[in-house]
């Protein structure tokens, strides 16, 4: 059995693992402003995209639509901000960002703009539960 490449320290501390798909890692960021997810493909040393091969970024792009449907459909967003900044974080991740004209931020980007807030326990619980029932047949076991 291999084992999965290491999460950046800084992903790890701040996110919270909700399974895996066929190339990557869904994290859940913990920030009730926004349904904030995170895609990370399982490859150890990747950066960016095109160091994927071309079947991986054809998987990642079905990953990252997935995801992105998901958070119109089931969290009505408005808009999904799609991004892999990596100027912090270098280990190849991908934020998948629900956005709402009335949101915290809206229309700025996210990040810096307000102070995370923690999700009330049973709020978090429930989008979890929501998460991975929406994608149940997705994850890999």
């Amino acid at each position: 059995m291999t084992s999965l490449p290491e999460l950046h320290p800084q992903l790890a501390e701040d996110c919270i693992e909700l399974g895996q798909l066929t190339l990557c890692r869904l994290l859940l960021v913990p920030d009730a402003n926004y349904p904030w997810l995170i895609l990370v493909p399982m490859r150890d040393s990747i950066r960016e995209i095109h160091e994927l091969s071309e079947d991986e970024q054809q998987q990642l792009m079905r990953e990252s639509s997935l995801i992105s449907k998901m958070l119109v459909d089931d969290f009505n967003a408005d808009k999904v901000n799609v991004a892999a900044l990596g100027n912090v974080v270098p280990q190849l991740h991908i934020h998948h960002i629900a956005r709402y004209h009335d949101d915290a931020a809206w229309p700025a980007p996210v990040w810096g703009f307000c102070e995370a807030l923690a999700y009330q326990e049973n709020e978090l619980a429930e989008f979890i539960a929501k998460v991975k029932t929406k994608l149940a047949g997705n994850f890999q076991n």
